[in-house]
């Protein structure tokens, strides 16, 4: 058995009861939240909040909803959620008695989930089996996809992560693979993405702009590779072999470019990718670059 499995668990207890409530078939892959994830605030925070939300939609259905492990993974709360919702009409028995009737059920629901919010099969992380099995990482990712489908405004906390585990039973034994996944938005890479699509914007819908922009950078560079005895009249053109860029990254950083270190009067593109490759380097390696960037 894999030893990162066994360091999951703080007690020999805790093991034994996990490998008795998850069967993991020879050849099957599941992944889970770990059991160090269970005392996570705003994962609690998020769970109450689903809950308080689909007992207020389904209230005048007397509806009551107290776990969501234990309470939809028979489909009968998902079926009432989305009539109600998006008032849409299942060809489905809102009870469905047997695990025969309720896979089927679940089925039809869950073909009803990615109609409605277009996606595709391998953008799912929910299963029928797993929603089936009271699996809670995939009915969070159901119900919060549902919730920002049809109730957009419904306040959900950012930033909610699990440490999650999958856990593949192969010929050899159990192995495992750790993770932390996002159940709601990462707003931190959600700023930084916006951020960095800033210039993307100014292309696409204000291009009218860009000779402003130009000219701002183009004072920007030469007010300080003037010192060097150097005048950039066209971005484009001469930031293209790597040259202006590096003695621009040294005034900027104050460092000396060893002149054997790049190609200053480069006359082949195997010299000019290797000047621009040295410049984001440098930049990565003073943290300025945090995004990567295509050197050709």
């Amino acid at each position: 058995m894999d030893p990162d499995f066994l360091n999951i668990f703080t007690q020999p207890a805790a093991l034994n009861e996990f490998l008795a409530e998850n069967v993991i078939a020879q050849g099957e892959r599941r992944k889970l939240i770990k059991p160090t994830s269970s005392n996570n605030a705003k994962l609690e925070e998020l769970k109450l909040l689903l809950i308080d939300w689909i007992n207020t939609t389904l209230k005048e259905e007397h509806i009551v909803v107290k776990s969501l492990e234990e309470d939809l993974y028979d489909g009968l709360v998902l079926h009432h959620l989305l009539e109600n919702l998006g008032s849409l009409k299942l060809d489905v028995d809102k009870l469905a008695l047997t695990e025969k009737k309720q896979r089927q059920k679940l089925s039809v629901i869950l073909e009803a989930v990615a109609k409605c919010l277009q996606l595709e099969e391998s953008q799912l992380k929910w299963s029928v089996e797993s929603i089936l099995t009271k699996d809670l990482l995939s009915t969070l990712h159901l119900l919060v996809a549902i919730a920002k489908h049809f109730q957009p405004t419904l306040a959900m906390p950012p930033n909610v992560q699990v440490e999650t585990i999958t856990i593949e039973n192969t010929s050899r034994g159990l192995k495992t693979a750790s993770a932390v996944e996002y159940i709601t938005e990462n707003k931190d890479n959600l700023e930084a993405q916006t951020k960095n699509d800033a210039f993307d914007e100014l292309f696409s819908h204000a291009p009218d702009k860009l000779d402003a922009v130009k000219k701002v950078f183009l004072q920007f560079v030469n007010q300080h590779v003037a010192k060097l005895g150097l005048n950039v009249k066209d971005i484009e053109s001469q930031f293209a072999d790597g040259v202006i860029l590096l003695l621009l990254i040294g005034q900027l950083e104050g460092y000396f470019l060893n002149l054997r270190d790049f190609f200053l009067t480069p006359s082949s593109t195997t010299e000019m990718l290797h000047n621009v490759n040295l410049a984001l380097d440098l930049l990565t390696d003073g943290g300025l670059l945090n995004f990567s960037v295509n050197s050709e």
